[in-house]
């Protein structure tokens, strides 16, 4: 054999040693398929999106072909959950990814109902179930009132209180048997934390209750971080928040009685710190959406991120927000901001020296700020003398649509914008997350009321005696 010729064979040999050596490390990165068939699809996109709790985000899209049918490669290194495949805004699929390899079909005009899972332990367990508890769920509905209003003595009240037991034995043995059998499931994992405590039939409506807020929590595992990665921490908690809701009370009320749901829910989280940060975040961005303010001084008051540190550069950005609540809060001084005007000229907010001063968080892209503001400017009109100012923050980043509306609705009070949209530095310092967000003030610039609507506004401004 030749020098160039073995030379030549010990090439080959190393390549092919390269290629064995990278096959095998493609196989020990490990790469699953999700195989799906979609019919009657309204568009050939589709997307894969991942669960943080409630949010989703984009994994990878693709395009279907003419039978509707698509791949998705997900590396194993992807973190198991609940993933969603979605085409249009109302056109989604719900799916469980562990590591195994998915295969389905459906169509599109009824996914949940005309879905077939080819492959997929998981997903057969999921999807499987889910059916099972929405019927038995809407079953225990319909019993419910019977049991609660039907004599007691009744015949009919026996058989139906015994259904509404069976319902519920039926539901969680279904449960513990799945999680007998498939003990590393993710999907039974997030049934387990979804069901709800078996309910004696005995119990009235007010025992019922009772009994509920005492035990909604006794089966959620809180140290099961793996479950941030699916809707069931933030469902059960919203489910939980319902148990001391009320439609006829009014918001102080109800707010009081959230405090108290949200004592009991971010107690029992307190086992792990990061299923209770989630939470944490997850209530305070929901009762800020809202406007629940006595709601989000009390967590922001008795609770904390765990992972925050006293270094003020390292504090997590929802500490900084709890912080910032509680410095917004009724009775405290307002935070002093310094917001350009029309003119480019500096407005301080401790410079005007009117008796009050009502401060507006808006946004010419808000329809209920175009709807408001006009309204909130015929009071300020008919002050016989002047004894409130307003001072209007716009949360707009285009100059022009903020000074057009201006012009057009001749607003005659202190209008300023730093045109940077909620990343402004006012936004921040009053956590404004959404518009529009007022403050009633007085002369010292302590905050007298956080009015939610124009309705609330002008009962506020009626009690100061500022509108009549």
């Amino acid at each position: 054999m030749t020098f160039a010729s073995r030379n030549f064979q010990d090439m080959r040999t190393i390549t092919s040693i390269l290629l064995t050596m990278l096959v095998g490390s493609m196989l020990a990165q490990g790469t699953y398929t999700l195989d799906g068939r979609i019919t009657n699809l309204p568009t050939k996109k589709v997307y894969l999106l991942s669960y943080y709790g409630e949010k989703t985000k984009p994994v990878d899209s693709t395009s279907a072909d003419s039978l509707g049918r698509f791949r998705f490669l997900i590396s194993s290194q992807r973190i198991p959950g609940q993933y969603r495949i979605q085409w249009n805004p109302n056109g989604i699929l719900e799916l469980i990814w562990n590591r195994e390899n998915i295969s389905f079909s459906t169509d599109a005009r009824s996914p949940e109902d005309s879905l077939r899972i080819l492959s997929s332990l998981e997903n057969q367990i999921y999807h499987t179930y889910f059916k099972r508890d929405r019927t038995g769920q809407a079953q225990l509905e319909l019993l419910m009132p019977i049991v609660d209003f039907y004599p007691v003595k009744d015949r009919f009240y026996v058989s139906v209180a015994l259904e509404l037991e069976t319902i519920q034995k039926g539901l969680r043995n279904t449960i513990d048997s799945l999680a007998l059998l498939y003990p590393a499931s993710y999907a039974v994992r997030m049934f387990k934390v979804g069901q709800s405590p078996f309910i004696p039939a005995s119990l009235n409506k007010e025992e019922r209750m009772v009994f509920l807020r005492q035990h909604y929590l006794d089966k959620v595992d809180f140290t099961d971080t793996s479950l941030l990665y699916c809707n069931a921490f933030a469902n059960k908690a919203i489910s939980y928040l319902s148990l001391y809701s009320n439609p006829r009370m009014p918001q102080k009320q109800l707010e009081i009685e959230f405090i108290k749901a949200v004592t009991v829910l971010l107690g029992a989280a307190s086992v792990n710190a990061e299923v209770y940060k989630f939470l944490l975040d997850y209530l305070v961005g929901g009762f800020d959406k809202y406007h629940f303010d006595d709601v989000i001084t009390y967590i922001a008051e008795n609770f904390q991120d765990p992972f925050a540190c006293e270094d003020q550069k390292r504090k997590t950005a929802l500490q900084k927000k709890l912080e910032t609540f509680k410095k917004i809060a009724v009775g405290k001084p307002a935070p002093d901001i310094e917001v350009p005007d029309l003119k480019a000229r500096l407005q301080k907010l401790s410079d005007i020296k009117s008796e009050f001063t009502l401060l507006i968080f808006w946004s010419t892209e808000c329809p209920h700020c175009i709807e408001m503001m006009p309204r909130v400017k015929a009071l300020y009109d008919a002050q016989k003398s002047k004894r409130f100012e307003v001072l209007a923050v716009s949360i707009d980043t285009s100059r022009n649509e903020w000074v057009t509306f201006i012009k057009d609705e001749k607003l005659n009070w202190i209008n300023v914008s730093e045109l940077k949209g909620f990343s402004s530095k006012a936004a921040d310092e009053y956590n404004i997350y959404a518009t529009p967000t007022m403050f009633l003030l007085d002369r010292e610039k302590k905050i007298l009321s956080k009015p939610i609507s124009f309705r609330e506004l002008e009962q506020v401004l009626k009690e100061q005696k500022l509108a009549f």
